[in-house]
């Protein structure tokens, strides 16, 4: 029995509720009632709120440190949280809760068997000194002692000398960098800024608090997409309770010098990172794309973390930054079905996450098919659902894919698992109202692809969110008149994870989409039966308002 090791001290008391499958906190607890909301996991349907909350770590949407800070500070958080492997995201939200709103939340590591032993237990005591149950105690380290290099400037930035913004920035930095177990720091040329989503009214407190204390970013820095049409939402009925928070929250943000891009796919900017260019993006699926497919290096920074790294220009050297965490530790072996069609990439990535959930995998068997962006844009978003790790290779097609790991360990993607996986991505039923696509934002090839699989006016409302500059493309070239004379919406700065009524249908009972992303997170997210299919799919669907439940040809 070994010693559990403090992350966040406190004292805390409440029941065990364990489980042995991370979550996305983000897409998967309503911040407002520690419910967990996710119906793909083992927890759905219970409280987080109280309790003292284990999971070997977390998965999913950087968004989760909000969800948590609001959770801290509606009184709807655990009592404490113990993981047993290391964890970032959840662990800055509990961080900001205490350092800067004064809202303590223990958080703890345990080893993997002492772990198994405490999940047994019906309830829990957690102090600085001990964990304490029924039937166990385990004696509790304290957080380990920095010794993290400081230059002379990250010195200036922690004593205040380029004001109380910066400095606690750099104290955020130094706490997570001593967490991560960190050497240094490092320099970032750019940042994309993932919490400018109104996931939560912490989001908002947080931003507005960091302006007022003057803060400003000093490397470019774009801004993922928020949660209304910036220009547009009091025209589409938006109520101003959600609107105006909103759109206050984005304000803040260009407020301190980001670039208002408002897209959760930045790598289709033409700021998008060089092979080797080290950055500091949030936002799960854009960090994976940007190390997997653009070779970029980046952490999967949790929201708050980035833009303290924004303002300060420096980020934690740790993780994924580092030659040796950027190995594979599993081979992942995938028999591609012949005929396969481009609904295969977002359920490959759901399944290499799932096959994968803690480590970065190799997928091997793919290279015949020559995914192209668009297919790898699908995968690493889908991967981003059920694993916790900031990126993975693919054999013959990413730049790294020839780092593995000599202890490397191996599993298989077998057809039944891809059919398996099918029919529960497809719950919902043949009717479907709502046509969803870009989830993350749509590319320009992915909008004229389907408006040239629409052979006239959509039956269903049908909506498609992109980022601005691609939406600047599709009315250069002539998509976005074709697209709105099939009756097909085409919006900007929202995206279909932070979509909210009116402007996503209030009568809508199902939806498809050809998200991988968005067919596991929708169901939590908007309460609505999904479907999932090919974009082809969904165009016939568009057209017609029903989907046959059947597998595609690819998969009989």
């Amino acid at each position: 029995m070994s010693a559990a090791r403090s992350i966040l001290t406190g004292s805390a008391r409440g029941p065990v509720l364990a489980t042995e499958e991370p979550l996305s906190f983000w897409g998967g607890v309503d911040p407002a009632t520690g419910r967990v909301i996710d119906v793909h996991h083992p927890l759905h349907g219970k409280s987080i709120a109280g309790s003292v909350l284990m999971m070997p770590s977390t998965r999913g949407s950087c968004t989760g440190s909000g969800v948590i800070l609001d959770l801290a500070l509606n009184g709807r958080a655990p009592a404490a949280i113990i993981f047993s492997q290391p964890e970032d995201v959840v662990t800055l939200g509990a961080l900001i809760a205490a350092e800067m709103f004064g809202k303590p939340l223990p958080v703890l590591r345990l080893e993997p068997g002492d772990w198994q032993r405490l999940a047994q237990e019906p309830e829990a005591a957690v102090s600085p000194a001990a964990i304490e149950a029924p039937g166990l105690t385990l004696p509790v380290a304290p957080p380990e002692a920095s010794d993290l290099e400081l230059t002379e400037a990250d010195r200036a930035m922690l004593n205040g000398a380029e004001g109380e913004a910066t400095r606690q920035a750099m104290r955020i930095i130094v706490a997570m960098a001593a967490n991560q177990g960190a050497a240094r720091l490092i320099d970032v040329t750019q940042a994309h800024i993932d919490g400018c989503i109104y996931a939560s009214p912490a989001n908002l407190t947080f931003a507005e608090k960091m302006a007022d204390l003057g803060a400003k970013v000093r490397v470019p820095t774009t801004m993922n997409a928020i949660s209304v049409d910036r220009e547009n939402w009091q025209a589409q009925g938006v109520p101003p309770s959600f609107g105006g928070p909103a759109a206050r929250l984005a304000d803040a943000y260009v407020r301190m010098g980001c670039r208002n891009s408002f897209t959760c796919s930045p790598y289709l900017l033409d700021t998008a990172p060089a092979e080797g260019e080290t950055i500091a993006w949030a936002e799960s699926n854009a960090v994976i794309y940007a190390n997997t497919v653009l070779g970029a290096r980046t952490a999967k920074h949790p929201d708050f973390l980035d833009l303290c790294i924004a303002v300060t220009g420096r980020a934690p050297l740790a993780g994924v930054y580092l030659d040796e965490h950027r190995r594979a530790a599993r081979v992942i072996d995938i028999g591609m079905p012949e005929g396969a069609d481009d609904a295969f990439w977002p359920l490959i990535g759901w399944l290499a996450g799932r096959a994968s959930p803690d480590r970065i995998p190799l997928l091997r068997g793919l290279a015949q098919a020559a995914p192209d962006p668009e297919a790898l844009k699908a995968l690493c978003a889908a991967f981003g659902t059920t694993s916790a790790a900031p990126m993975l290779h693919v054999e013959g097609v990413t730049p790294e894919a020839h780092l593995i790991r000599e202890d490397a360990d191996h599993a298989r993607i077998t057809r039944d698992d891809m059919a398996e996986a099918w029919r529960i991505l497809n719950e919902g039923p043949e009717e479907v109202e709502l046509i969803a696509i870009g989830s993350p934002h749509a590319s320009h090839q992915e909008c004229r692809a389907f408006a040239g699989l629409l052979a006239g006016p959509v039956a269903i409302p049908t909506i498609i969110t992109a980022g601005r500059q691609v939406i600047a493309g599709l009315r250069a070239d002539g998509t976005l008149a074709r697209l709105e004379q099939f009756g097909v919406q085409v919006l900007p700065d929202l995206c279909w994870c932070s979509i909210s009524e009116p402007v996503f249908p209030t009568a809508t009972r199902a939806l498809m989409t050809n998200s991988g992303k968005y067919a596991h997170y929708g169901p939590g997210l908007s309460g609505r039966a999904l479907r999932f299919g090919s974009l082809a799919d969904c165009a016939r669907t568009a057209l017609s308002g029903h989907a046959a439940k059947t597998l595609p040809p690819w998969l009989e």
